[in-house]
């Protein structure tokens, strides 16, 4: 699902058909960032002078609602895990074996439940000792979306999370331990009473500014170390990991950006924290030491990540209409 970058292109397009752009523009395309950007750093690191600039835009961002503009401040970071649980050698006659080996499944599951506690928190040692704290004026600034709408949205009964934070912190200013999936024994249609030889789980974690994504392996490690029976054997892979971001707003890009958006929408923007990781902002942060402004016109319900992913048409075409109204305010300063 690439509209946002099409509309941008298309700004791009009309820019260069009316008149010229005012500005220098210098265009990249990855196609890896759902998969944690693993060969970006490096690119960009080998690039520098190529990709030497003043002001970043990037066009991965979303808005709260058709009607509302938002400028994302602040992105989550991430550290992806593969935890594997092995017991037999092999699967095993779940009445012959079954309550004389340490079932693998059964550990998994034990281990993952207790990595968050009766109110939600994650009990991973020192997992929130650098976590940041919200300033008040940012916790206002937050209470923006309704829980109804969120519940709706989200197609359950009721939502959860970590006690103590309302909906729309807990989505961009806390950190978070989710599973993934989770694999073991037989699967397929029908019985087949086996007691499987190993588990797996795939864990990721969204990380706020301050916590070290290197750091948070050793932690999850620590948890296993402790926690882990000696009736088992497991085995921690890392996949991905990046640090969390936070964006100036007192910048002539963002001014520019604010100033776009409030045109085209008829309204002014709000800045929000964004649940999700874009790992090219934290890795042109630094390796060339410019903040991006990250301007999307996504939704929370364009079933990211899922089934039938889309881009609001309107939302498209305003899109269009801002980016190209962001060039001439940015030529200005």
């Amino acid at each position: 699902m690439k509209g946002q970058a099409h509309a941008f292109l298309k700004a791009l397009e009309a820019l260069v058909e009316n008149g010229g752009l005012p500005v220098n523009v210098k265009v990249m395309l990855e196609g890896e960032e759902e998969i944690g950007s693993p060969n970006l750093g490096a690119f960009i690191a080998k690039n520098k002078a190529k990709l030497q600039c003043d002001v970043v835009l990037n066009a991965d961002g979303g808005i709260m609602r058709p009607d509302q503009p938002s400028l994302v401040n602040g992105l989550r970071g991430l550290a992806y895990f593969e935890l594997w649980i092995y017991g037999p050698k092999q699967d095993l006659h779940s009445g012959s074996f079954g309550g004389s080996v340490h079932n693998p499944a059964q550990v998994l599951c034990e281990l993952i439940a207790g990595m968050h506690d009766a109110n939600g928190h994650i009990t991973l040692p020192g997992f929130y000792d650098k976590v940041r704290q919200m300033p008040a004026e940012e916790r206002r600034s937050l209470a923006h979306a309704t829980d109804e709408e969120w519940r709706a949205m989200a197609g359950v009964p009721q939502l959860h999370g970590e006690k103590g934070f309302t909906t729309a912190e807990r989505l961009g200013a806390r950190p978070t331990l989710e599973i993934n999936g989770i694999v073991s024994g037989f699967t397929g249609e029908g019985a087949k009473t086996v007691l499987p030889a190993k588990a797996m789980a795939k864990i990721s974690m969204r990380l706020v500014p301050y916590q070290d994504d290197n750091e948070i392996e050793s932690q999850l490690r620590t948890y296993l170390e402790k926690h882990a029976p000696p009736t088992v054997r497991w085995e921690l892979k890392k996949f991905v990991s990046g640090p969390a971001v936070l964006v100036r707003q007192d910048t002539d890009g963002v001014r520019a950006a604010f100033k776009a958006l409030e045109k085209t929408f008829g309204v002014k923007p709000l800045f929000k924290l964004e649940g999700g990781s874009v790992p090219v902002v934290s890795m042109i942060q630094a390796h060339l030491g410019v903040d991006s402004i990250i301007m999307g016109f996504g939704l929370p319900d364009d079933n990211l990540h899922s089934p039938n992913e889309k881009l609001h048409l309107p939302n498209y075409y305003r899109g269009i209409e801002a980016y190209i109204r962001f060039f001439d305010a940015i030529a200005e300063t």
